[in-house]
């Protein structure tokens, strides 16, 4: 009887466990739904997931297409370099490349990486953190493939750091043979190649800070939280590479007994200084601001170069900063307006034109673009809409010095009035015109008009045109 109603107090204890657990769990569950409101986790997840794999794949392919490259190149140096040697040394050199290029492109293709040491990404680390935390709250069932994809991207770039290492210790190795050879300039290659692959992998980390909107979202969300604070504090990557620790836990103050405080710091250089005499004082701050000055002056060369994270090397040539840009962040879309008062021939006109320009690099731009003349009347008696016109556009700038431009294009350009699209098929009455001038930007401190163009143009083939038009031309444009 007693061990009956012993079974049956156990019995009923587990199942209050239970359901105190489960109770917890959906309440922590309801908690974060809430938290989050219309923002979907599962959506979430997808965007994170379909990102780090459209970098993985980038990332995957650049690498390959740099280790073809400067494997074809480090083999043509081999060549030139081994000439006049046994050529049972070159291939037993060039075979023992192979095997390294081949190497590297074989880990590529492997998602496990060998070595232990990761990389950094702050962006990344946010991404995962906050992923393992909705995980572990039973949140979405996409979210263990997000998963999977960020530590597979982090892997990548990883792999992408080894790679930047291994090419630079080649490019030493080659360079110190090349130079007892007297064919240094045969590097010029394979020095452009190395930098602008690490111009390259600097990019694809500045997309991961470019984040979507319920990326931005979501993550400003969980930060609010006091629960994922502590979640980031003790399952981040950074907490794994530094102990982070928390001033209301006990067991975090203890882990920083015996280490030098900041008053501590201080009180020790004024006694360094004290002990000096009565010039140390004057002989510290000299050293400190001859210190701060090189350290500017190597800032200042670091930002120069076009990255300002201090793992790009220092070139040789001028880099192009808007090689490693996508297609469309080199694009820059423009819009200007020229009006032409009333003559003979012609009403009160404005075209308005709009234009699509492609970087080559930062002082070169070439581009196409479309008009629309639009007819105002003969005055102010005469005010009357009407299609005057339409042009197609090509111009290039090149820029010359601080904010001045030197612009030239061709257009083509129907000059006749016209009420419907048909009478735009007629050849001869589209007129060509070859423009040549000076432009200057103004930067205004509106951000719809920041970089204003006011243009002045002469257009050399005016003086062929029947009815004769204006040789100069004057444009204001906006460039966004």
């Amino acid at each position: 009887m007693i061990l009956t109603k012993i079974n049956r107090l156990f019995s009923s204890g587990t199942a209050l466990c239970f359901a105190l657990f489960f109770s917890q769990f959906s309440f922590s569950q309801s908690k974060i739904d809430s938290l989050l409101g219309k923002h979907d986790p599962q959506k979430f997840a997808a965007s994170v997931a379909g990102k780090a794999n459209k970098l993985e794949d980038k990332l995957v392919t650049k690498s390959m297409n740099v280790l073809y490259k400067l494997q074809r190149n480090e083999e043509k140096l081999y060549t030139k370099m081994l000439a006049g040697i046994d050529s049972l040394i070159v291939k037993s050199r060039l075979f023992e490349v192979k095997g390294k290029y081949n190497e590297l492109k074989s880990n590529l293709k492997n998602p496990t990486i060998l070595s232990k040491a990761k990389q950094y990404i702050p962006r990344l680390d946010s991404l995962n953190t906050s992923l393992k935390f909705l995980s572990a709250n039973g949140v979405g069932d996409k979210l263990k493939d997000a998963l999977t994809k960020t530590s597979s991207l982090q892997d990548k770039f990883q792999q992408a750091e080894e790679i930047k290492q291994f090419i630079r210790e080649r490019k030493e190795q080659l360079k110190q043979q090349l130079e007892k050879l007297g064919l240094l300039k045969q590097l010029n290659k394979i020095n452009k190649l190395v930098y602008y692959y690490a111009a390259q992998i600097n990019e694809y980390k500045e997309i991961l800070n470019d984040p979507k909107k319920i990326e931005k979202k979501v993550l400003e969300l969980l930060s609010k939280t006091k629960l994922f604070k502590e979640f980031m504090r003790k399952n981040s990557m950074l907490a794994s590479l530094f102990r982070i620790p928390n001033p209301d836990d006990p067991t975090d103050q203890t882990s920083l007994v015996g280490l030098q405080t900041r008053t501590q710091v201080t009180n020790l250089i004024q006694q360094q200084v004290e002990s000096g005499g009565p010039n140390a004082q004057q002989q510290f701050k000299q050293n400190l601001q001859a210190g701060q000055s090189q350290l500017n002056e190597l800032k200042n060369k670091l930002l120069k170069t076009g990255s300002g994270n201090g793992d790009s090397e220092m070139p040789d040539f001028k880099p192009n900063s808007q090689k490693t840009k996508p297609f469309l962040k080199r694009l820059e879309y423009g819009a200007n307006i020229q009006s032409q008062k009333a003559s003979n021939f012609f009403p009160t006109t404005s075209d308005i034109g709009l234009s699509i320009g492609y970087k080559l690099n930062d002082k070169s731009i070439i581009g196409i673009g479309a008009s629309y003349k639009m007819g105002l009347g003969r005055g102010w008696n005469n005010i009357r809409l009407s299609h005057e016109g339409v042009g197609m556009r090509t111009f290039a700038d090149i820029k010359l010095k601080g904010s001045f431009w030197f612009s030239g294009g061709y257009e083509h350009n129907y000059k006749s009035a016209f009420r419907n699209f048909d009478q735009l098929r007629e050849r001869n009455a589209w007129q060509q015109s070859g423009l040549v001038g000076i432009s200057k930007v103004v930067s205004l401190k509106t951000k719809l008009f920041k970089k204003t163009s006011i243009k002045l143009l002469w257009d050399f083939l005016s003086y062929g045109q029947i009815p004769r038009t204006q040789p100069m031309v004057f444009r204001v444009g906006y460039n966004f």
